[in-house]
């Protein structure tokens, strides 16, 4: 069993399109929630989202290129290619060594949508249409373009996705099936029918405030926020990083993967299962309760998650919870659903680098179940020394990955 770290990080968000913009306005509070504009709002009950504002697929993709991609793809091929750059481990690596594990909970349901109208409306279908649509084809792409001939997989579990991706690339490289994997997730979801299908089935805010929309363990909270863009991270064996000269942000030292086996949206009310998830990732890092705790918690803004993760976090960690600075970002990015977990994952990263632990935004009302530290509407400084991200998705699936400080 060997060491993994991360050397590269990359990503597409509300709040910035690469991670040092992103970093900046998460430590700061910066809301990237706003009224929706890529379809006629009026049309759909759910009035705001989380965007990728002025995104520019050039910077990362020939322009001709661009119309055989969907949305995700493109955001999944910018941030895989951030963290590529960040980490300079192409060339750096055998590519049979090189892996990609990179997810998306939804795919090209852009491309899907407008293939659809064109059935309608008796027009060809592209060529591209399958190519751009399916779920797997941002791991194919940026194996292609990274020349990645290593171990290839497309998670999809929904939320939890990219933080599955992440784990299960870890265990890749700790068991020496690759040295080296590019992995996280990507979605573009923002459409008149995946907001129409989220609405349906009860699990959007029809707040029409941007500034109230996404408030995590509020008791105001009624729904979580959609966002949309990608994450990524270059998990890397230590003395292969080492070897090398690579830059080291943080090591990656445990990995849940546990299903409540309860209901295909709502989570076990007794939270046995992500307890249990969030305690096998902590004793493969070997937890001793003694270390200065971050959690990224999941921590959509749904009445049910927000407690029922509560639950979790104090069934895991005992008295321990109480003490652990807790923060939920998607009260700032919405909940990118198959990318949020890689996004989230980089932010735990940088708490560990920089001890700031980024807030809750928007938290006025607490809820007598949500009785831990949130670190509500500011930033603060803390030494933390291991972080915790969780996620959390449709079907039961729970994810969680333990990351600690690097010395």
């Amino acid at each position: 069993m060997r060491r993994v770290v991360i050397t590269g990080l990359g990503a597409v968000t509300p709040v910035g399109n690469d991670v040092d913009t992103m970093w900046e306005s998460l430590k700061s509070g910066k809301n990237g929630i706003g009224l929706i504009t890529r379809f006629d709002r009026e049309r759909t009950k759910a009035k705001v989202a989380a965007e990728v504002k002025d995104f520019d697929p050039t910077l990362y993709i020939e322009k001709r290129e661009c119309r055989k991609l969907d949305l995700f793809c493109q955001y999944a091929l910018a941030a895989a290619a951030q963290a590529a750059e960040d980490s300079k481990i192409v060339g750096a690596v055998d590519p049979e060594r090189l892996g990609v594990y990179f997810g998306s909970g939804i795919g090209g349901i852009i491309t899907f949508n407008e293939q659809c109208n064109n059935l309608i409306n008796d027009k060809n279908i592209s060529p591209f249409f399958i190519p751009m649509m399916i779920g797997n084809i941002a791991a194919g792409n940026i194996s292609i373009r990274l020349n990645a001939k290593g171990p290839s997989l497309p998670v999809v579990t929904a939320c939890s996705t990219s933080t599955h991706s992440i784990g299960e690339a870890f265990r890749a490289v700790k068991y020496g099936f690759a040295d080296a994997v590019v992995t996280g997730g990507a979605e573009a979801a923002i459409t008149e029918l995946a907001i129409k299908g989220f609405t349906s089935c009860k699990a959007l805010s029809m707040s029409e405030d941007p500034e109230n929309a996404s408030t995590p363990f509020d008791k105001r909270r009624s729904g979580f926020v959609m966002g949309d863009g990608a994450g990524a991270l270059v998990l890397e064996e230590y003395d292969h990083a080492v070897a090398r000269g690579a830059k080291i942000y943080a090591e990656i030292c445990g990995y849940g993967n546990t299903s409540d086996a309860h209901h295909v949206t709502a989570p076990d009310p007794e939270a046995e299962g992500a307890a249990r998830c969030i305690r096998l990732a902590l004793e493969e890092a070997g937890y001793e309760g003694t270390e200065e705790l971050y959690i990224n918690a999941h921590g959509t803004s749904t009445p049910m998650n927000d407690s029922t993760e509560t639950k979790a976090f104090k069934k895991a960690l005992g008295e321990q919870a109480y003490k652990a600075h807790i923060s939920s970002t998607k009260s700032m990015t919405g909940h990118m659903l198959g990318a949020t977990g890689a996004v989230e994952a980089i932010a735990a990263v940088k708490a560990l680098e920089t001890g700031i632990i980024p807030p809750t935004i928007g938290y006025k009302e607490p809820d007598p179940e949500c009785d831990l530290d949130y670190t509500p509407n500011k930033a603060v400084e803390v030494p933390v020394t291991m972080a915790l991200s969780t996620t959390f998705g449709f079907g039961g699936h729970n994810a969680c990955i333990v990351l600690r400080k690097y010395k």
